[in-house]
């Protein structure tokens, strides 16, 4: 059993980061910048960490632009307000997304505009027998360590772990926690310490500073991710966009 739940921690954990890395804080809010290398690589580390449930940072990136610049409105690619539940949400998100990822929906330029693309690996990666091979490789794994019935009720999980990453914020965090700003969106600080979804959950502070790459704004509020974000500017990995605190707004 303890293989599993460290194996089931550690997709939870490595999407999650290359989510809110690589495809929130990089390819949707251009927090910093990187080489062409970098970028290729988090493609694929990006990849295998999610899955299943690869997401196309470029499809991902543009959605979340919709969501900052129609947030809580009929534009809105995902809003509690305008769906009645979190599963229409999801079928109604999962439709923007493909519509996006397929070159079918007519996006501004404004929210394209240096997004990264490397559309071929995308093909790739959300091809659907790729996406059924890595069932399969979850399956056969529970079937070789899991010693508990209800251990493999984690398999759905894994299977849709970016978009169940997804509903978390976009559904209880527009609805649930607290509130540090009054902007003009539902959003919620789901939770003042955010260990379970790596500083995502500090959604009414990002949207109130867009741009800021530390979700954190009180002194409790401990961004994991950020850390690793100050590391890789120290290493040179990545670029960091240094600015006054009241240019992150919006």
């Amino acid at each position: 059993m303890i293989y599993i739940l460290i194996f089931f921690a550690a997709h939870w954990y490595l999407s999650l980061f290359t989510q809110t890395f690589f495809h929130h804080r990089y390819a949707a809010h251009g927090m910093f910048t990187m080489s062409r290398f970098w970028e290729k690589f988090f493609h694929v580390f990006s990849f295998f960490a999610q899955g299943s449930s690869y997401l196309s940072p470029y499809a991902y990136g543009v959605m979340h632009r919709l969501h900052h610049a129609y947030a809580d409105t009929e534009k809105d690619p995902h809003s509690p307000k305008y769906d009645k539940n979190l599963f229409t949400m999801m079928w109604r998100t999962r439709g923007i997304y493909k519509a996006i990822d397929t070159g079918q929906a007519k996006i501004e330029e404004k929210f394209t505009r240096n997004v990264p693309a490397w559309r071929e690996f995308d093909r790739f990666a959300e091809h659907n027998l790729v996406r059924f091979l890595w069932v399969v490789f979850y399956v056969v794994l529970y079937y070789y360590f899991a010693d508990r019935w209800w251990l493999y009720l984690l398999i759905p999980i894994h299977a849709v772990m970016g978009p169940f990453h997804g509903v978390i914020i976009n559904w209880f965090a527009h609805k649930y926690g607290y509130r540090n700003f009054d902007v003009k969106d539902t959003s919620m600080n789901l939770m003042p310490v955010d260990i379970f979804m790596l500083g995502e959950g500090f959604h009414n502070n990002h949207h109130k500073y867009g741009g800021r790459p530390n979700f954190g704004n009180k002194w409790w509020e401990f961004d994991p991710v950020y850390p690793f974000i100050w590391l890789f500017d120290k290493l040179n990995i990545i670029q960091l966009k240094h600015k006054d605190p009241e240019d992150y707004m919006g």
